[in-house]
């Protein structure tokens, strides 16, 4: 008999069988894995051992049980995108990057975690998750950064095991530290959006989240790089102080659903005007004219001229709709 070469396996059916070898036994696992022809891991979900598929690392749908079929997206931290090379700040290529969240996608699917939720779900449908230990275990292995979707800061153990992370430049903290993270980009003409298209920018000192509005249409895989600013700190703290105390500003400090608008608040209101041209935060959005004609007053006072500007993290924008699938963006495509 002719002697056939030695083959390697395709990278799909290495993490597959990779995950098999490696998971916590439970019964019929790999068996149901082979079935959905995906990898299955074992997570508790309301303290119910289930079977589920991570599609990244923190996102998963639910292979078995009463939520089968359920998607499930994983709140208080955020791993990159894995459909392709969008992500690169410092000294990363995207490419890099790419493999970063491809990795975390294998160590979500490695372990066996512990999952809670009142059963609420995001925009897309997805039920959202609070995994604890694995929000921890992927943010201290620099596999993911952590991430709210407001203004507040994130779990004070998540924020904890990525100082820890970056400290010791870890995953994607080993070629740079930006300010904050691009996670998403939008174009104008997404017809989902209600309001002005934003992109979203996550803080890499508590996770919090800002947005970076525009009205700008972006064309497919057009590279945005977010700007940092770098204000001295008597600088920021008289133009904070003449903000917050403008007479004609003071009274409306009050923003949506009765929320206060803090000095921290306004810091954040400074620092997008200083990086966009536009001093935007939801919570203000009564107030953004008044506003934007006293930063244009300053910039014309010099009292910007001092303030430092670099690029931070980058982004590569594809459609929602060719991210995923046979027809990828020309530049996701390999």
């Amino acid at each position: 008999m002719r002697s056939r070469p030695a083959r390697t396996l395709r990278p799909d059916r290495a993490l597959r069988a990779v995950a098999c070898l490696l998971a916590v036994p439970v019964v019929g696992l790999c068996m149901l894995a082979a079935a959905h022809a995906m990898p299955a891991s074992k997570v508790f979900l309301n303290g119910v051992p289930t079977p589920v598929f991570f599609n990244d690392g923190d996102s998963f749908r639910v292979l078995a049980g009463p939520l089968k079929d359920s998607r499930a997206r994983l709140a208080g931290f955020n791993t990159l995108e894995s459909y392709g090379g969008v992500h690169y700040w410092g000294d990363w290529t995207p490419h890099e990057l790419y493999v970063n969240a491809k990795m975390a996608t294998l160590n979500a699917r490695r372990g066996v975690w512990t999952c809670e939720s009142e059963m609420e779900r995001d925009g897309y449908g997805r039920i959202l998750w609070w995994c604890k230990d694995l929000a921890i275990d992927q943010v201290r292995k620099g596999l993911a950064h952590v991430m709210t979707v407001t203004f507040e800061g994130g779990d004070p153990d998540v924020v904890a095991a990525q100082r820890e992370a970056i400290a010791n430049r870890r995953g994607m903290w080993a070629h740079g530290v930006p300010e904050y993270v691009l996670t998403s980009l939008h174009s104008a003409d997404e017809a989902w959006f209600k309001g002005r298209p934003y992109n979203r920018l996550v803080a890499t000192s508590d996770g919090h989240s800002e947005r970076w509005v525009h009205d700008k249409y972006l064309s497919e895989c057009e590279h945005l790089c977010n700007t940092e600013v770098v204000i001295e700190p008597g600088v920021l703290s008289a133009v904070l102080d003449r903000l917050m105390n403008d007479e004609a500003i003071k009274p409306k400090l009050v923003g949506y659903k009765g929320r206060p608008i803090t000095r921290r608040n306004m810091r954040s209101i400074v620092e997008n005007y200083l990086r966009t041209g536009h001093p935007y935060d939801k919570y203000a959005r009564h107030l953004e004219e008044e506003l934007q004609s006293r930063f244009d007053a300053m910039t014309r006072e010099g009292v910007f001229a001092g303030v430092k500007r670099k690029k931070g993290a980058c982004m590569v924008y594809a459609k929602f709709l060719r991210r995923y699938g046979a027809v990828k963006a020309p530049c996701l495509v390999k």
